[in-house]
C-alpha cells in the first residue's frame, strides 16, 4: 500500500524547508534566471504530492525535485525563441546532473533519456548563491533579504518580519534587487580572496537572520526548523575556514553552536516552548556548549572585538551557568550595552532590558521597555509587549499585564508562542 496523502504532503513540507535552497541554487547556476528557477522549483514542489502518492517518495527528495524543475526550465527556454542561445548554454551545463533515485530504472521522472553522473559542486551551491545576493551594487539589506528569499525559501512576509517593515515594502525591495543583478550582469560566483571583504558584514547577516528564522520560526506550527538551523551551521563552518582572518566569520559560528545546543530544552514533548529559566539544563549538548566557546576563545585571540563575538558571549553566559539562577545576568546586561553601542538597534536594547530586569529588578527593566514604547520603536513586534507583560507579571501588576498578553496575541506569529503566552496570560487572571 502506497503511502498516505497526509504522509506524502509531509515529506515535500519536509523537502521544501530541507532542499529548497538547493534545488533553487543549482537552477539559478544553470539558468541565470532568478525568477525562473522559482518558479519552477514552485511548480515542481507542486508536483511532488500528486507523483509521490502514486510512485512512492524517492530516496532522495532534493534530487527529485532539482531535476523537475530543472526540465520545467528548459522546456521554458525551449518554447522561447528569443532564448534559443541560452538553451543550448545549459544543455551543455546540464549533461551532468545529479542522479535520480526514485526510479529503478535511473529515468528522469519528466520522460527525458537515462543518464549518468553527478553534480560534484552542488555541496556548495548555497555558498555560492550567498556571495551572489551579497553583491556591493546591492544595498546591504537587498543583500540579506533577497539571500533569505533565494536561500531558504522564506516568504515576503517572514522576509518583512525580520525586517520589522512591511511585506509590500519588502515585496518591492525583493523585486528591484533581482532586476538589478539580472541587468548588472552579477556574476553567480564566490568572488575571488581580495573581494571578500566588501561582502563580509552582508553574508556574516544573512546567516544569522537564516539560523534566527531556524531557531526561532516568524510563523507557522513549528518554533524551531532545525533543518534550517543545520543549514546555517553548516555554511557558517564553511565560511569561517574560507576566511580564516575573520573573527566575526567565528564568532557567528560560536553564536550558532551555543544557541543550537540549547535546543532540544526549548519545547516540552507537546511541542510547547519552555523558558530559558526552567529548561531542563541535561538536555544541553555539553560538547556543542565545549565547541562552541572553544571558536569563540579562537576568535577572541585575534583581538579584534565585533557584535556577534559579543553575541556569543552572551550566550556563553547562559550556555555555561550550571543553573538559571547561577546565570551572571550583570555581565549579560553589561555585554548588551556594548553590543548596542557597536550596532545600535530596538531589538538589542529589549534584550538589554530583559537582563536589566533579571540583574535589578522587573520595575528597571520596565523603565528601559517603555522608552522603546515611547519611541515608537518595533512595531508589530510581538516580542516588545511580552516582555513587557512578563514585567508586569512579574511585579504584580495582573490588569495591565493581562492588555499587554493580548496584544502579543495579537502579533505573535508561531503556534508554540501562541500557546506559551495564553498560559501566561492565564496566570493572570483571577481563579
Amino acid at each position: 500500500m502506497g503511502a498516505t496523502r497526509a504522509d506524502v504532503e509531509a515529506a515535500a513540507t519536509r523537502a521544501f524547508r530541507e532542499e529548497w535552497g538547493r534545488v533553487v541554487a543549482t537552477l539559478i547556476r544553470v539558468t541565470g534566471d532568478w525568477d525562473l528557477a522559482e518558479e519552477c522549483a514552485q511548480e515542481a514542489y507542486g508536483l511532488a504530492v500528486d507523483r509521490w502518492r502514486r510512485d512512492g517518495v524517492p530516496r532522495s527528495p532534493g534530487a527529485w525535485l532539482t531535476t523537475v524543475a530543472r526540465n520545467r526550465a528548459l522546456d521554458r527556454l525551449r518554447r522561447s525563441r528569443t532564448e534559443a542561445a541560452k538553451y543550448e548554454e545549459i544543455v551543455v551545463a546540464s549533461l551532468n546532473p545529479g542522479p535520480y533515485d526514485g526510479d529503478p530504472s535511473g529515468r528522469d521522472p519528466s520522460g527525458s533519456e537515462p543518464y549518468e553522473g553527478t553534480d560534484s559542486g552542488i555541496a556548495d551551491e548555497r555558498l555560492r548563491l550567498i556571495f551572489t545576493c551579497c553583491h556591493p551594487a546591492l544595498s546591504m539589506e537587498a543583500q540579506v533579504a533577497l539571500t533569505l528569499r533565494t536561500l531558504a525559501g522564506l516568504s515576503t512576509v517572514e522576509i518583512a518580519r525580520a525586517f520589522v517593515v512591511p511585506p509590500e515594502t519588502m515585496a518591492k525591495r525583493l523585486v528591484r534587487a533581482k532586476n538589478k543583478i539580472r541587468n548588472a550582469g552579477i556574476p553567480y560566483q564566490v568572488p575571488p580572496g581580495h573581494l571578500l571583504p566588501e561582502r563580509t558584514v552582508a553574508v556574516l547577516g544573512a546567516l544569522y537572520l537564516l539560523f534566527n528564522e531556524g531557531y526561532s520560526a516568524t510563523g507557522g506550527a513549528d518554533l524551531v526548523r532545525q533543518g534550517l538551523c543545520a543549514e546555517a551551521v553548516r555554511l557558517a563552518r564553511l565560511l569561517s575556514e574560507l576566511m580564516t582572518d575573520e573573527p566575526e566569520a567565528l564568532g557567528l559560528l560560536s553564536l550558532m553552536l551555543l544557541h543550537d545546543a540549547r535546543r532540544a530544552g526549548r519545547l516540552d514533548s507537546a511541542g510547547d516552548l519552555v523558558p530559558l529559566e526552567d529548561q531542563d539544563r541535561a538536555l544541553w549538548d555539553p560538547d556543542v556548549i565545549a565547541e562552541g566557546c572553544a571558536v569563540l576563545d579562537a576568535a577572541l585571540r585575534q583581538h579584534r572585538p565585533g557584535p556577534y563575538q559579543v553575541q556569543a558571549a552572551i550566550a556563553a553566559c547562559h550556555a555555561t551557568a550550571a543553573t538559571a539562577t547561577a546565570t551572571d545576568w550583570a555581565e549579560i546586561a553589561s555585554l548588551y550595552k556594548r553590543l548596542s553601542e557597536m550596532v545600535p538597534s530596538p531589538v538589542v536594547e529589549l534584550n538589554r532590558a530583559v537582563a536589566v530586569a533579571m540583574a535589578e529588578g522587573p520595575d528597571a527593566g520596565l523603565r528601559l521597555v517603555e522608552r522603546l514604547e515611547r519611541a515608537g520603536k518595533l512595531p508589530g513586534y510581538h516580542l516588545l509587549p511580552a516582555t513587557r507583560a512578563d514585567l508586569l507579571r512579574r511585579t504584580g501588576r495582573l490588569d495591565e499585564a493581562q492588555a499587554a498578553y493580548l496584544e502579543a496575541l495579537a502579533l505573535v506569529g508561531t503556534d508554540a508562542e501562541r500557546r506559551y503566552l495564553l498560559r501566561r496570560l492565564g496566570e493572570t487572571l483571577p481563579t
